[in-house]
């Protein structure tokens, strides 16, 4: 009875706790907002050269505002890197942040990027796309949803629990870079090394780098498929040659090329690459249910993408297909007459270019292996004189986390808390280095907790975030801490008990 007594204080009083949090967020959401417009005014621009010293003032904006919560803040120097022109550009640094270091309390470390795709007002944006417009509830701004917006919200929330005394419930660290859109640069080297050192007492991480499935019902993410991208190279000699002076008397590389990428897919998207599908997993009862309550609006998917038909027509079999299993598409040919006009011109040498999204238990080294063997297979049985070679020059392996996790268990009180709906589990159909990074390099469980919605339009010249997900974003954030502070000490003092028993 006593225990249950102190259950329900527990709970009463962190509903109390909550209500006086929100409050304060609510108070000072256009505090939170100038904040935000702040950081976008800053042209952060990873990918153009020439505004890499506004990323690095950005880098040092986000540190100021981290040692201004009392967090200890490393800006470690990353050196330079170089561009493809052999200009040496230095690399922005990358932040380690530190609050808190109560034994008690569980680590938690977050990870965001404040570096944000090109734009210009003349690509198309209706309002200038560094300054921070408000218009019908949504602030239009680059950078506002991807990645600025959610790494303030993180910050706003640990501000309120300082600005209101309260104690903390978790030790906080902090992971924030400048290089994201241009391939996280440097960051993996960085973990690898700080794995021992900065990572060692952290027990949760946590990445709000994505967007919910839908514009209304929030989501936590638990996976993504890896990417695995081709080059298949049919050459017949050194120099092109006239259709009219050879057509007919040899073998054709681009003939040759075609046979190859026609033999990889089928009409229905089925990949035609022999033992492709053996290491998928099995689809179980559990994960099959997860995909019945999520909202999706198929015929929107479709509008949205312009195309008429997919190849599947219930919304389970669209996010099967789109989330776990393997899919292959071809992206272009090089060194193909691709001019306006007719040119008759036999290419000597074209190079088919395509890639395969794998899944978890789909091993990258057995793909590239079923892949030669199949493309070899294929071209021996034309008997061309030419040569084929194949070759990777990219692959990142596919993520999956636990849903049942005490990290998505948190998460998912604390979005039914502050949205009064349980959010719905979904994968992402692309490539998310950074979360398969942190989980293979540090070993610790990480989560994908987006705060923006499905429309926000990151690196679109209408790039938002509404100030509802703002706002509630960072309440839910709050609410995270309070959650996963208490599930981690109940595992504990339940591991505890099962130890002295």
């Amino acid at each position: 009875l006593a225990l249950l007594f102190k259950a329900g204080m527990s709970s009463s009083s962190s509903s109390v706790l909550e209500m006086e949090i929100f409050q304060y967020i609510d108070v000072h959401q256009s505090d939170f907002i100038e904040d935000l417009k702040e950081w976008v005014a800053v042209e952060s621009d990873s990918v153009q050269p020439d505004l890499r010293k506004e990323v690095i003032r950005m880098m040092a904006l986000a540190a100021d505002r981290l040692a201004a919560l009392g967090a200890t803040v490393n800006l470690v120097n990353l050196g330079s890197h170089q561009l493809p022109d052999g200009q040496d550009l230095p690399l922005p640094p990358v932040i380690l942040g530190e609050l808190g270091k109560d034994p008690q309390n569980p680590t938690v470390c977050f990870y965001g990027h404040v570096d944000v795709q090109p734009a210009k007002k003349e690509d198309g944006w209706k309002t200038d796309p560094y300054t921070l417009t408000e218009i019908n509830g949504n602030l239009y701004g680059r950078g506002a949803t991807d990645n600025k917006g959610p790494v303030l919200a993180w910050i706003n929330a640990v501000e309120t629990f300082r600005a209101l005394k309260l104690a903390m419930p978790v030790n906080f660290k902090f992971v924030i870079e400048g290089m994201e859109e241009a391939g996280s640069v440097g960051l993996e080297k960085l973990l690898e090394e700080e794995k021992q050192c900065f990572f060692s007492d952290v027990d949760y991480i946590v990445i709000s780098d994505n967007l919910w499935l839908s514009n209304k019902k929030p989501a936590l993410t638990y996976g993504s498929r890896g990417n695995v991208c081709f080059f298949v190279e049919v050459e017949c000699g050194g120099k092109d040659l006239h259709s009219g002076t050879f057509g007919g008397i040899i073998h054709e590389p681009l003939t040759d090329l075609i046979a190859l990428l026609d033999s990889l897919v089928d009409p229905t998207g089925h990949i035609q690459i022999p033992g492709i599908y053996d290491s998928v997993a099995a689809l179980t009862e559990e994960e099959r249910k997860l995909y019945e309550s999520i909202e999706f609006d198929l015929e929107e998917h479709k509008n949205n993408s312009g195309v008429k038909k997919f190849l599947y027509g219930t919304k389970e079999e669209i996010l099967l297909h789109l989330w776990r299993y393997p899919s292959l598409s071809i992206h272009g040919i090089e060194g193909a007459f691709h001019e306006p006009g007719i040119k008759t011109v036999i290419p000597a040498k074209v190079i088919g270019k395509f890639s395969i999204r794998q899944v978890p238990h789909m091993d990258l080294s057995v793909v590239k292996q079923q892949v030669v063997e199949h493309l070899e297979g294929v071209f021996s049985k034309r008997n061309s004189p030419n040569r084929l070679k194949v070759s990777v020059p990219l692959g990142a392996k596919p993520w999956l986390a636990d849903v049942n996790d005490p990290l998505y268990e948190a998460a998912r009180r604390a979005i039914k808390t502050v949205f009064g709906e349980d959010p719905d589990f979904i994968r992402d159909g692309s490539t998310i280095p950074v979360a398969r990074m942190f989980q293979t390099i540090t070993q610790k469980s990480v989560m994908m907790f987006p705060i923006g919605a499905a429309d926000d339009g990151e690196h679109s010249q209408k790039e938002k975030i509404s100030r509802h997900n703002y706002i509630e974003g960072t309440k839910v954030f709050a609410a995270f801490f309070l959650e996963i502070s208490k599930l981690h000490q109940h595992l504990h003092e339940t591991s505890n008990t099962e130890t002295n028993n």
